[in-house]
C-alpha cells in the first residue's frame, strides 16, 4: 500500500491553513470590489437602478467639471500632505534615531504614539476649535494687536491640510525611524574616515538608504488621506469638496448609486497609480 509523502502532506495541509485566509479575503474585499465595479456601469432611473452595461457614469464625471474637481482637489490636498509630513517628520526621525541616546528612544517613541490613542474625530474637532473665529489662534492674535478681527482660518484647504499633517507627521517618523535605525552605522564610519563631511554622508549615505522608509510612510499618507471624509468635512467644510465628500453627496442627497461607485472606482484607481509609481521602494525586506 503506498503512503503519502511528508512533503505532500505538508502541502495539503498548508492548503487548507490558507483556505480561510482566501475565503475571507474573496467576502470581503474581491466581491464587493466586483459588485462596486458593476454597479458603476448601472443608470439610475426614475429613483432606480436600471442594470444596464453603460460606461455614461464615466463619461458625465470627465465632462462636468464640479464631479471631476473633487478628484483634482483630492490628488492636490493628498501630495501637499505627503510633501510636508515628509518636511516635519525627517528631521524628528533622524533626531530620534542618531541624536537621543538609545535608552531614551522607546520612551519617545511611547510619547509618539500617545496622539494614535486620541479618537480621530475628537483630534479634528480640537482643530476646528482652535481654528475658529473664537479659538486660541485668533484669540492670541487679537489680545496682542497683530490683527483687528478674526481670521477665517476654519473651513479652508489650509485646516484641512493642517489636520492631516498633524496626524500623518507622526506616521511618517514611526516608518523613517524603523528605516534610519536599520542602516548599519559602519557605512557612515567608513564615509567618515573616508574624508566625508556630515553633510555628505547624510547626502550619499544616510538619505539614500533611508528612502524606502520615506516612500512606505509616503503612500500610506496619500492612501489614508485620500480616502478620509472626517476631516475635510469637519475642517474644510464644503468651500471646497474632495473627492470622498463628492462620494457622500451622491448617495445622501442624490441617491445615486452608480455615480457614487464609478467615483469610488476612480478613487480607487488613483490609489492604484500611486502604489505602482512607488512599488519598487514597497517591499518589507527593505524596510
Amino acid at each position: 500500500m503506498k503512503r503519502a509523502s511528508p512533503s505532500g502532506s505538508r502541502s495539503s495541509l498548508a492548503k487548507w491553513a490558507t483556505a480561510p485566509t482566501l475565503l475571507w479575503t474573496v467576502l470581503l474585499f474581491a466581491a464587493p470590489l466586483a459588485f462596486m465595479l458593476m454597479v458603476s456601469t448601472w443608470k439610475r432611473v426614475r429613483g432606480k437602478l436600471d442594470p444596464v452595461w453603460t460606461f455614461d457614469n464615466y463619461e458625465k464625471i470627465f465632462s462636468k467639471s464640479y464631479l471631476l474637481d473633487g478628484l483634482f482637489n483630492s490628488i492636490e490636498v493628498s501630495l501637499t500632505v505627503v510633501a510636508i509630513s515628509v518636511m516635519v517628520a525627517y528631521p524628528l526621525a533622524y533626531v530620534l534615531a542618531y541624536r537621543v541616546p538609545a535608552r531614551w528612544q522607546k520612551l519617545m517613541l511611547v510619547l509618539m504614539i500617545l496622539p494614535f490613542w486620541t479618537s480621530y474625530l475628537v483630534r479634528s474637532y480640537a482643530w476646528s476649535v482652535v481654528l475658529g473665529d473664537n479659538g486660541i489662534v485668533n484669540s492670541t492674535l487679537l489680545a496682542i494687536g497683530l490683527v483687528d478681527a478674526p481670521l477665517h482660518l476654519d473651513y479652508r484647504r489650509g485646516a484641512t491640510v493642517l489636520g492631516f499633517v498633524h496626524f500623518f507627521t507622526m506616521l511618517l517618523t514611526l516608518t523613517i525611524y524603523a528605516n534610519l535605525v536599520q542602516i548599519n552605522p559602519s557605512y557612515r564610519a567608513a564615509a567618515a574616515d573616508l574624508g566625508a563631511s556630515r553633510l555628505q554622508v547624510f547626502l550619499r549615505i544616510t538619505l539614500p538608504l533611508s528612502i524606502p522608509g520615506i516612500m512606505v510612510g509616503a503612500f500610506l499618507t496619500f492612501v489614508i488621506t485620500m480616502g478620509d471624509f472626517i476631516t475635510p468635512q469637519i475642517l474644510g467644510g464644503a468651500n471646497e469638496l474632495l473627492l470622498p465628500q463628492s462620494i457622500i453627496l451622491q448617495i445622501q442627497r442624490a441617491t445615486d448609486f452608480p455615480m457614487a461607485a464609478a467615483m469610488s472606482v476612480l478613487l480607487m484607481l488613483s490609489v492604484t497609480v500611486a502604489y505602482f509609481a512607488l512599488a519598487r521602494w514597497l517591499r518589507l525586506d527593505r524596510m
